[in-house]
């Protein structure tokens, strides 16, 4: 078993990049399916993930190369192979191989897709929309199977505002004839990305990042190259981490503007933050003035439910009781009982975590339930006092690229290690 070891209150100081969007990659990569000539994306985080999307497009016949994070993709050869299982599973980002392959083969048999567990994430809005634009869908063995003569564009008005939804309708709809009218679309600047990458192959899109996309169809895509946007969920993570541990962090690689929310809220602990055009510094924090405060999570551009995880570990050390409400994934509070482990005071009652500092942070072992959940824990344990193991390390590296290298150029003392497997005792 793979665990990452932290020695604790080493002071960190100097430059880090933020990597490609990873909710960005999950999608860009299957939406090559739908061009009739090569898709270049640059700008790919390193990370699981994608690694394992490279693979599904590869059983279904594309050719594809992935180095130093630029992804070529040749889509000419692909088939409608079903993918009822095995890498399917892996990653919860696949179901975007149910727009894209039923946008090219008006057919697909795609298994339901895995990702960490964060309550119920149902791909209802994504078959409503499927079915609007005229597409036959049941589930059989466990697999969705997907079949239209042909897709014709309608009006689809989602009951919530899921970027999944959005993402994978914008796919199926670009190559359906006529037009599709999305409403009470999704916003979030990834949307923005993959509507980008379908505009420069072709398609007709109009109001990617508000709450109405139209969209023509056309008759076919082709490819092009696209290079993708800063991951605005790590370079959050990192500011969170500057704020707690820095003396002096610059975050490079960044697009203010996407991190306003967060950018907000920590201002309002009392952290100073200087913005640039397309970089973040964050000069050192005094922890003794830290202030609580009350984050809900909300969808974007509201504050991210990605980042209530790592933030709530600068919350250990702010003065006062802060108060943490996910709207968005109510079991997203699976790092509560870890971060007690390590000394944390919190508690949480149905869909808010309270946590009351300062509290000091002593070394444990813990485990990383969820992605975000693990980059909180990685926080922690620089934060902390002594050695922290981290277990079920696969979860942070589904979504961030080269950590440990990034972190110990810092100066944090952090370390990959192969450790017989051991189970830790979760009893109270």
């Amino acid at each position: 078993m793979d665990v990452y070891k932290i020695t604790g209150e080493n002071r960190l100081q100097g430059t880090i990049k933020v990597s490609g969007a990873k909710n960005s990659a999950v999608a860009l990569i299957p939406a090559s399916i739908l061009a009739n000539s090569p898709v270049t994306i640059g700008g790919i985080p390193e990370i699981s993930d994608a690694w394992t999307l490279k693979a599904l497009l590869e059983e279904i016949g594309g050719e594809v190369t992935f180095v130093d994070g630029k992804m070529v993709i040749d889509p000419t050869q692909m088939v409608d192979l079903p993918l009822p299982n095995g890498n399917v599973k892996k990653l919860r980002a696949s179901y975007y191989l149910m727009g894209a392959m039923l946008g090219r083969f008006k057919k697909a048999v795609i298994g339901l897709p895995g990702g960490c567990f964060l309550g119920p994430r149902p791909i209802d809005q994504h078959i409503k929309g499927f079915e609007a634009l005229g597409a036959k869908i049941t589930n059989e063995h466990g697999a969705i199977y997907l079949r239209a003569e042909e897709l014709i564009g309608a009006k689809i008005y989602l009951d919530i505002a899921s970027v999944g939804a959005t993402i994978n309708i914008m796919l199926a709809a670009v190559l359906a004839k006529g037009r599709t009218v999305i409403e009470n679309a999704a916003k979030e600047p990834e949307i923005i990305d993959v509507a980008t990458l379908l505009t420069n192959m072709g398609a007709k899109i109009k109001g990617a990042g508000t709450s109405v996309i139209r969209i023509d169809g056309v008759e076919e895509l082709h490819g092009t190259e696209h290079t993708i946007i800063p991951d605005r969920i790590e370079a959050a993570t990192f500011m969170v981490m500057a704020a707690a541990v820095g003396d002096g962090i610059t975050i490079d690689n960044v697009i203010p503007l996407h991190l306003e929310a967060i950018i907000a809220k920590l201002r309002e602990m009392g952290v100073k933050i200087e913005v640039g055009e397309e970089s973040i510094f964050v000069p050192k924090t005094d922890l003794s003035t830290l202030q609580a405060v009350d984050v809900k999570t909300l969808v974007y551009p509201g504050f991210p439910t990605d980042i209530q995880q790592p933030l709530s570990v600068l919350m250990t050390q702010a003065s006062g009781s802060s108060k943490v409400t996910d709207t968005i994934y109510t079991a997203r509070f699976k790092h509560i009982d870890e971060l007690r482990r390590m000394n944390a005071n919190a508690r949480v009652e149905g869909n808010t975590a309270m946590i009351t500092g300062p509290s000091k942070l002593e070394g444990s072992t813990v485990t990383a339930t969820d992605l975000r959940a693990g980059a909180a824990l990685v926080l922690a344990g620089l934060l902390a006092e002594g050695e922290t193991e981290i277990q079920e390390i696969y979860h942070i590296e589904r979504g961030y690229s080269a950590l440990i290298e990034k972190l110990r150029d810092l100066g944090a003392d952090i370390r990959r290690e192969t450790t017989m497997a051991s189970t830790v005792d979760t009893q109270e």
